[in-house]
């Protein structure tokens, strides 16, 4: 992901509600985002059309309300942006966000035990190399 195309907080919300209903039109997903807040029909199209632009949108044409889906699945995005944040402010160093997030916000027993699960897999995979 380029910084040109790093979705923006309003193109990141644009993006959670095309992947859960993709592919969308401007009008279902202004219908969603209005039910989160208040929002105008002509700012989601502008900004959907940027995104469009950028290549952060596939956009289909051929019915009478365009249809929009995203380019990237969720988890490319997630991954692009925590790759971005690692090594912009922890300079690459996993235990340095990782040290970070749990002093902001303390995961719960089940998360810590999922955690703990995850380390023990990413281990054994790394004993077999």
């Amino acid at each position: 992901m380029t910084t040109t195309n790093k979705p923006t907080k309003a193109e990141l919300e644009i993006l959670s509600i095309l992947w859960e209903r993709n592919p969308a039109s401007v009008r279902d997903v202004y219908a969603r985002l209005s039910e989160l807040k208040p929002v105008k029909y002509t700012s989601v199209l502008k900004t959907m059309q940027i995104m469009f632009e950028k290549g952060m949108l596939k956009r289909d044409a051929t019915a009478k309300a365009h249809l929009y889906r995203p380019v990237q699945t969720q988890r490319q995005t997630q991954k692009n942006l925590v790759n971005d944040l690692l090594d912009r402010a922890f300079r690459g160093s996993a235990l340095k966000l990782v040290q970070h997030v749990l002093e902001t916000k303390p995961a719960s027993h089940d998360e810590l035990a999922e955690i703990k699960r995850m380390i023990s897999e990413v281990e054994a995979k790394g004993d077999r190399k």
